[in-house]
């Protein structure tokens, strides 16, 4: 149960992939899928509160059972044939799609491959894939990924953010005043916000999602 919650904060991307099951209270036709940026700025019970650059502050009513979630940064050659991994990408001025961000998912979690526009930096676009493989490029490499039968090609690069699912246990504890966090919440018909899943900023790691 726990592996499975994870889903739904990756994806992100799905993140993800990331991603991380939402929370939600009220009938699943009146809730809307929100990703949640910004910095805590404070944790009250079961209400967390953080400050987005976009929403000003939003406060997320927390399921009882809630999960925090941490990562680690990963370098290109942690990237293998078969991995499934969230990535977002953008155009770029050479027609290229150029990736953002990667991030790994559990190696036990079997997910559907998607791909869908991602709101965390314009035209963005976030893809949930098996990696085909990875290969020297001139600004660059070039990540392969697998999607739906056809292989999709990203450039990463020194600026993409590569992370995975931290070995080390996160709590509430690191839920602390202007730490980053994302969280892939709820919205319902009256405008609360809800959600199961958090990730949070750890030992210099930003949530990239």
């Amino acid at each position: 149960m726990r592996s499975k919650l994870f889903i739904a904060t990756a994806l992100v991307a799905a993140l993800t992939a990331s991603a991380l099951a939402p929370f939600a209270f009220g009938q699943a036709a009146q809730v809307q899928r929100i990703n949640v940026r910004g910095t805590i700025a404070k944790l009250d019970g079961q209400a967390l509160t953080v400050k987005t650059p976009d929403k000003g502050n939003v406060t997320v009513a927390l399921a009882p059972n809630y999960m925090v979630r941490a990562l680690v940064r990963k370098t290109l050659s942690d990237i293998h044939p078969g991995d499934f991994v969230g990535t977002t990408s953008v155009p770029g001025d050479d027609g290229k799609l150029h990736a953002v961000e990667v991030h790994f998912f559990p190696a036990n979690l079997h997910l559907p491959e998607t791909q869908s526009p991602w709101d965390s930096t314009p035209n963005a676009t976030m893809t949930n894939a098996h990696v085909a493989g990875v290969a020297k490029a001139a600004q660059g490499s070039l990540l392969s990924i697998n999607y739906k039968g056809s292989v999709a090609q990203v450039i990463v690069d020194k600026k993409t953010q590569i992370v995975a699912p931290s070995p080390q246990p996160a709590s509430a504890a690191d839920l602390k005043p202007g730490r980053a966090v994302y969280v892939f919440a709820s919205k319902d018909a009256n405008g609360n916000y809800s959600a199961a899943n958090i990730t949070v900023e750890k030992n210099g790691v930003k949530p990239p999602m």
